[in-house]
Parts: structure tokens; C-alpha cells; sequence
């Protein structure tokens, strides 16, 4: 009996999709760097890959910076994860620290808003389960809810993050 149980353990452990060895801790993030045109967000702790992300969604204009508010864009450029909102419209969210000093002065030459209010965040909260199709954000970036949860747990606020074409 002792030895069936010992078997069945061992054959539901190969079952658990796992990027690490069962039992060990990922450490945080140090840097973030996304490249929209992979769709991609890979996480770094000293130099070193600790996870990778892929599908990413994006905003209805995928490509090009974000200049103003309401134009689908999500920012390129280098920034930080600067605060968190758990009661967020969509599953977690992590802010980004657009619009910078940059941003800013550059909207307010041509008499706009940078806008604001870019997060990398799951899915709509109403929505049961899966994914929105496509790109579908106003410019944040958007993970399922399981990746959301694990982006929770290893991104600290204060994080670097870069955003690349």
C-alpha cells in the first residue's frame, strides 16, 4: 500500500508544470524589460533571467511611444513599478511611473496630456475566465491572471522597467 501511494505521488508530481525545481523560491525582480514587438516581458535578478512572459497584450496601436492621452500607445522608454492596486477594474495591477518629466514637457508643447494611469495588469475582473482576444488595452499591458498573480508576488515596487519596441 505504502509503495502504491509512493508511486502515484511521484506520478502527480511529474504533472505539475513547474519552471523551477518544486520547493524553490524564485527570488525577486530587479529589472523588467518588455518588447512589444515579441510580446514579451522577461524579469531579471542580477543580470540573470528568472522568468519570461509571452502573448502580452497590449493597446489598439501597439507600435510607437505614447505622447498623449487616449492614444492606445503604451510607453517606450525606461521607467518604474511604482505603486500596486489589488482592488484594481482588471486582475492586480502594477503601475508603471508614466508620464516622466519628458513626457510631461513634451505633451504640454503641443498643448495635451501625456495621460497617465498605465499598469501591467491582468484581465477585465468580470471576466469568468481566458483572455480578452487581441490587443485591448488604452495602453497598459495585459497578462492572464495566473501570471498576474505570480508578477504580484515577485515585482516589488521601485522596480526598473524597461519598455522596447
Amino acid at each position: 500500500m505504502i509503495r502504491r501511494v509512493a508511486i502515484l505521488a511521484l506520478l502527480l508530481v511529474g504533472c505539475v508544470p513547474a519552471q523551477e525545481p518544486l520547493g524553490t523560491a524564485v527570488p525577486s525582480a530587479d529589472f523588467l524589460l518588455v518588447d512589444k514587438s515579441d510580446r514579451t516581458l522577461v524579469l531579471y535578478r542580477g543580470g540573470a533571467e528568472i522568468r519570461r512572459y509571452a502573448g502580452l497584450q497590449f493597446g489598439g496601436e501597439r507600435f510607437g511611444h505614447k505622447r498623449f492621452e487616449g492614444d492606445e500607445r503604451t510607453p517606450e522608454g525606461r521607467y518604474t513599478i511604482d505603486t500596486r492596486n489589488p482592488q484594481s477594474a482588471y486582475y492586480l495591477s502594477l503601475r508603471v511611473s508614466y508620464p516622466n518629466a519628458q513626457d510631461r514637457a513634451f505633451a504640454e508643447e503641443q498643448g495635451r496630456s501625456p495621460g497617465g494611469d498605465i499598469f501591467l495588469h491582468g484581465q477585465p475582473s468580470g471576466l469568468p475566465f481566458g483572455r480578452m482576444a487581441g490587443d485591448w488595452t488604452d495602453g497598459c499591458i495585459a497578462f492572464s491572471n495566473a501570471e498576474m498573480d505570480e508578477l504580484w508576488r515577485l515585482v516589488p515596487d521601485g522596480t526598473p522597467i524597461e519598455i522596447r519596441r
